[in-house]
C-alpha cells in the first residue's frame, strides 16, 4: 500500500483510538450444542424467538440446500428465483396480512431497494431523527433531498409536510425503535401523512416477531392493507434467519421488481435462508406464545434492572459514558453473560446503553440470573464512571442519566417471576411491551 493510503489508514486508527470508538469482531460463540462447546449465555443477538436453532427451520433450510444448492446462482431477473423465495413471499403475506412482497437479500438492502425506488425526481424523503441507519444511508443514496423530523413526533411531521406543499414525499419510521425502547405512534402519523398525501414506509425489523402476536405493531394496529404505507422487515432478527422484504400492494412490488437496484443487481436470496425464513414466518404465525414468551422474558429483565420495559424484545439500561457500556459489557462476557452495547459513533453522545435482549427460549433460573448479574454489572460501572471524569469528544455522553437502577441489595432479593414476588406486581398496561 502506498504511505498516501497508509498514512490516511494510520490517522483513522490513532483517531478512533482517542474517541474509544476502535471495534473488533472477536468469536464469542463456538456454534455447538455440546457441554465441550456450549456458548455463554446470548442476550445479546438478534434470535429474538431462538428459531435459529429450531428443528423445524434447520430442517427447512436443509431441505432447501439438497434441492437448491447453495447459491440462488443469479439475480432474481435472471435465474435467481426459485419457488422457494415464492414460497417465502407468501408465508410473510400469511403472517403480516399484506397482500404482496418481494424478498432481498438483507434487511438493509430492502430499506434501500424501497426509498430509492419510491423517491426519484420531484419527491423529497422525511425521516424519523432515530430510524435506523440503513433508512438514513438509502436517504443519502437517493440523491433527493431528505431531512429528519423530532423523534416520534407527529406534530413536528405536519409542519414539516406543511412546509412542502404539492411535493411528493416519502416518510419513513421504525414501529419499533431498540435503542429508545419506544413504539412509534403509527396512527397519528398515517393521518399527518394522509392529510398531506404523503406516503409511509415503516420498517417492522423489532415489531416482526414480538408485537401483534408476532405479526408486528402494524397488524395489531390495523392498518395492513391501507394502500399509502409500505413495511420493510428483516428476516435475521425474530424469524432467525437472513434476508429482508417489502411489503404492501401488488403495484408497489411490480414498481421495486423494476426499479430497486439492491434487487435488480443483486444475487437473489440464498436458498436456505429463504426456506428458514419461510418455515420460521410459518412457526411464528401458528404460535402466538412466542411473541408473548418475549414480552413476559423483557418484563423480567426490565423489573430486575429497574427500568422501563420497552416496546420490543431489546431492552436498554442508560450508562454515563461509552467507557462505563463497554467496561460492563466486558465484565459480563466474563461471567459468561453477552450483552450488546449502544455507544457512539452508532448514537449520538450522551446515549450509551447496554442493549440486553430477551428471548424466548431462555429458561426462567437462566434468565433470573442472568439480569441479575446484568443489573449488578450496570450498576457498578455506572457509579464508577460517575467517579471519573469524561473529556474532549466523549464529553457529550457525561450528562447521560442513569436512572432507575437497583441496588445490590434489589437485586440479589429479586425471586423467579413465577413466585409471589414483586416481579408479578407490575400494572396491567406494562404486560404488552
Amino acid at each position: 500500500m502506498s504511505g498516501l493510503w497508509d498514512s490516511w489508514l494510520r490517522e483513522r486508527a490513532a483517531l478512533r483510538a482517542e474517541r474509544g470508538t476502535e471495534r473488533f469482531d472477536p468469536v464469542l460463540r463456538l456454534g455447538g450444542r455440546g457441554a465441550a462447546t456450549r456458548d455463554a449465555l446470548d442476550l445479546a443477538s438478534n434470535d429474538y424467538l431462538g428459531l435459529s436453532r429450531d428443528d423445524r427451520v434447520v430442517a427447512a433450510a436443509h431441505d432447501a440446500l439438497d434441492r437448491y444448492g447453495a447459491s440462488a446462482t443469479a439475480s432474481r431477473l435472471v435465474t435467481g428465483t426459485l419457488p422457494v423465495h415464492r414460497d417465502l413471499e407468501a408465508a410473510l403475506c400469511r403472517l403480516t396480512g399484506h397482500p404482496s412482497a418481494l424478498a432481498f437479500s438483507t434487511g438493509y438492502a430492502a430499506n434501500l431497494g424501497v426509498l430509492t425506488a419510491l423517491s426519484g425526481r420531484g419527491s423529497e424523503i422525511l425521516l424519523d431523527a432515530h430510524a435506523h441507519a440503513s433508512l438514513h444511508d438509502a436517504a443519502r443514496m437517493s440523491r433527493v433531498a431528505h431531512a429528519t423530523f423530532a423523534h416520534n413526533d407527529p406534530s413536528d411531521l405536519d409542519r414539516e409536510l406543511g412546509a412542502r406543499p404539492g411535493r411528493r414525499v416519502v416518510v419513513a419510521v421504525e414501529s419499533i425503535y431498540s435503542v429508545l425502547g419506544d413504539a412509534a405512534p403509527l396512527p397519528a402519523l398515517l393521518e399527518v401523512c394522509r392529510r398531506h398525501d404523503a406516503l409511509l414506509v415503516v420498517d417492522e425489523a423489532h415489531g416482526i416477531g414480538v408485537a401483534g402476536e408476532g405479526r408486528g405493531l402494524v397488524h395489531e394496529l390495523g392498518l395492513v392493507g391501507a394502500d399509502d404505507l409500505v413495511v420493510t422487515l428483516t428476516l435475521s432478527k425474530a424469524l432467525g434467519s437472513q434476508g429482508g422484504a417489502v411489503l404492501g400492494s401488488t403495484t408497489v412490488r411490480n414498481h421495486l421488481v423494476n426499479t430497486a437496484r439492491p434487487f435488480i443487481f443483486d444475487t437473489g436470496l440464498a436458498p436456505a435462508a429463504a426456506a428458514a425464513a419461510a418455515a420460521a414466518a410459518d412457526v411464528v404465525l401458528d404460535d402466538p406464545s412466542l411473541a408473548a414468551t418475549v414480552r413476559a422474558n423483557a418484563r423480567v429483565i426490565a423489573t430486575v434492572c429497574g427500568i422501563a420495559q420497552a416496546a420490543g424484545a431489546v431492552q436498554s439500561l442508560p450508562m454515563p459514558s461509552p467507557d462505563a457500556a463497554v467496561a460492563a459489557c466486558l465484565d459480563l462476557r466474563a461471567q459468561g453473560v453477552l450483552v450488546g452495547c449502544f455507544r457512539p459513533p452508532s448514537v449520538p453522545d450522551g446515549v450509551s446503553r447496554l442493549r440486553v435482549t430477551a428471548r424466548a427460549d431462555l429458561t426462567g433460573d437462566d434468565l433470573l440470573q442472568a439480569a441479575r448479574l446484568v443489573a449488578r454489572a450496570a450498576r457498578a460501572h455506572a457509579e464508577r464512571g460517575d467517579d471519573e471524569a469524561v473529556e474532549g469528544p466523549r464529553a457529550g455522553d457525561a450528562p447521560s442519566p442513569v436512572r432507575g437502577l437497583p441496588t445490590v441489595a434489589a437485586v440479589e432479593g429479586a425471586q423467579d417471576p413465577a413466585s409471589s414476588s414483586p416481579l408479578t406486581q407490575i400494572p396491567p398496561h406494562d404486560t404488552d411491551g
